[in-house]
């Protein structure tokens, strides 16, 4: 398959952009559900040890990659300030 594509790129070589675009699009969605399923508290992996790992959220703990209205300035601050 990747003979192929370099085949195809060599002939035409106006398709190496949509072969980086394409490309960058698949590693981009596989590394966001890859974070999807490592950090969401919502997936539990350890069931022996964690059964429910969304009962131990506080209720300041950020674990969406984009919240709307949050007050950052009154949040913990976890390491110092340099």
């Amino acid at each position: 398959m990747f003979r192929v594509m370099v085949n195809h790129a060599r002939k035409h070589p106006s398709l190496i952009p949509l072969f980086l675009i394409i490309g960058s699009g698949g590693i981009g969605a596989a590394l966001y559900v890859m974070r999807l399923a490592v950090f969401n508290p919502d997936v539990c992996w350890d069931k022996k040890n964690n059964p429910e790992p969304w009962n131990k959220l506080a209720p300041n703990d950020q674990y969406k990659f984009y919240s709307v209205n949050v007050d950052y300035s009154k949040l913990k601050k976890d390491r110092p300030d340099f």
